[in-house]
């Protein structure tokens, strides 16, 4: 009994966590219209990485891996740095809730590309059909059969970036995971993005405090704080009691935070192929990973 109330809190842990980065894609657009996207970008981080100092202290988190973790965790933060850039850019120019929903649909679908080519990944016919749903879930989300090739503009071209470089993320963050504790790589990650994001930013001056206003200040502390570093811990943690294999799912509550408070900050509508695509993709991720936990 006691173990499944475990699992019941960490599951409500983990629903939190993914609604508040739902929430962090309409905060970030409105921190970018506040600002610029590179100056937003280094500040999500910067104070990510700071706030993350005290959580590490906290767990007695190891600081400790070999040299091919740190050439991973090097990779991931370049990777994270771009992703980054990619986010804020991409919500200067689109919307909240159709980004939150296009990235963290296609990424796992991605992801599972990479990892077959990268890693090797065997696949059975049932996990084929799945991608196969993926596809034309993702299809859809691009508006493929309505718009053509219409999802190559700006608006759309910074999202397919951001669901490809985070798939390659967690690729790497996979190959990572054997060689250090998971809280400190993302410790390091943290700081290697800040680091990164911080040259691209100097020219926009991300110092001059008084030149930002106090709206663009509060949303980027709440978006490095609390989607940043608070609903990454708890997803660290509420990963490993609910299951790896689950995680992919959850996921999918990413877009209800986008949708739902893109909606109340923007009045954003959704577009019927927009949920038809997340729903297929979500049934593509459930089917690939519940045949995982057959397997195992």
């Amino acid at each position: 009994m006691d173990d499944t109330n475990d699992r019941t809190k960490y599951i409500i842990w983990m629903v939190i966590a993914m609604l508040f980065w739902g929430f962090a894609w309409t905060a970030g657009k409105v921190a970018a219209e506040h600002s610029n996207a590179q100056v937003a970008a280094f500040w999500r981080y910067a104070i990510s990485f700071m706030s993350i100092i005290p959580v590490i202290l906290l767990l007695k988190t190891p600081l400790k891996t070999d040299r091919q973790g740190f050439v991973y965790m090097v990779i991931a933060g370049v990777l994270t740095s771009l992703f980054n850039y990619l986010f804020f850019a991409g919500l200067s120019h689109g919307n909240a809730g159709y980004g939150g929903t296009m990235v963290t649909s296609l990424a796992p679908i991605i992801t599972y590309f990479l990892s077959i080519i990268f890693l090797g990944t065997n696949v059975s016919s049932r996990q084929i059909g799945a991608l196969l749903i993926g596809i034309v879930g993702a299809l859809i989300l691009l508006r493929v059969p309505f718009e053509g090739f219409g999802f190559l503009n700006l608006d759309s071209a910074y999202f397919l970036g951001c669901a490809f470089v985070w798939a390659l993320v967690t690729v790497v963050s996979q190959k990572a995971a054997k060689r250090a504790h998971l809280m400190f790589y993302t410790f390091v990650v943290f700081g290697i993005t800040t680091a990164i994001n911080m040259v691209f930013a100097l020219p926009h001056h991300p110092f001059a405090f008084s030149a930002y206003d106090a709206v663009f200040w509060w949303t980027i502390i709440f978006i490095g704080v609390i989607p940043g570093t608070f609903s990454t811990a708890l997803y660290f943690v509420s990963a490993g009691k609910v299951g790896a294999h689950r995680t992919g799912v959850f996921m999918f509550i990413v877009p209800v935070g986008a949708i739902v408070s893109s909606w109340l900050v923007y009045d954003e509508a959704l577009a019927i192929s927009t949920l038809i695509g997340c729903l297929m993709a979500f049934v593509a991720v459930m089917v690939f990973n519940l045949k995982n936990k057959t397997i195992k």
